[in-house]
């Protein structure tokens, strides 16, 4: 019912504690009677689920047929929940996740991979044994998501097309990798929508402007 069309982070790279600022189109083959819920999650541990992070959520609606955008920002992660302040565990790979539910039912899950880093080259190698957190950068590889689809009934009990199980089953957890590797992120989401003529608001290119509560 609902495919994901194409994912923009506008702020990219940023400083650590900028907010995120994404631009999220999607297509519905039908209208929805309720709104869509999103969250966006920072995984502040690959060991446990107890330091994750959800920075924001919203509700999105209504939904019309077609493809519909919506920006979504969202704060940074607050430091004081992060597993440890020390530079080992603060500097390196990380991920963040996008959900997409529909009546409380998670039907799509999208992970990318978050590198922090200095932009000193002295502090590179070498960094200050405290976090110097005005300094830290950050660069998520958006251009290599992982994408875990879940069969949902929407609002009726067929599923559709875009509905799939997931090839990792909970599909909850997404692997951090040792040195930075992203070649584990292989499930691109379809190319971005072509140009919809006279649908220019904001600078965003869409057939339905969405509201976001």
């Amino acid at each position: 019912m609902v495919n994901i069309r194409n994912i923009e982070l506008l702020n990219n790279p940023a400083k650590f504690d900028d907010d995120y600022h994404f631009r999220i189109k999607f297509e519905a083959i039908a209208p929805l009677a309720e709104d869509l819920d999103w969250r966006l999650i920072y995984v502040g541990s690959a060991s446990s689920e107890e330091f994750d992070q959800e920075l924001d959520n919203c509700s999105v609606g209504p939904i019309p047929a077609g493809v519909n955008a919506f920006d979504f920002l969202a704060p940074a992660p607050a430091h004081n929940l992060l597993p440890s302040i020390e530079p080992d565990e603060i500097l390196g790979v990380t991920v963040i996740i996008i959900t997409a539910s529909y009546r409380e039912k998670e039907f799509v899950r999208v992970g990318y991979y978050v590198n922090t880093y200095y932009e000193e080259e002295e502090w590179k190698e070498n960094p200050p044994p405290v976090v110097q957190w005005d300094k830290l950068h950050r660069n998520v590889l958006i251009e290599k998501p992982k994408v875990t689809r879940f069969q949902n009934p929407w609002d009726s009990t067929q599923p559709t097309p875009f509905d799939a199980q997931s090839t990792n089953g909970s599909g909850a957890g997404i692997e951090i990798p040792s040195g930075g590797s992203s070649e584990a992120f292989n499930a691109p989401l379809p190319p971005p929508v072509t140009k919809v003529a006279g649908g220019n608001q904001g600078g965003m290119d869409v057939d339905h402007p969405m509201e976001v509560s």
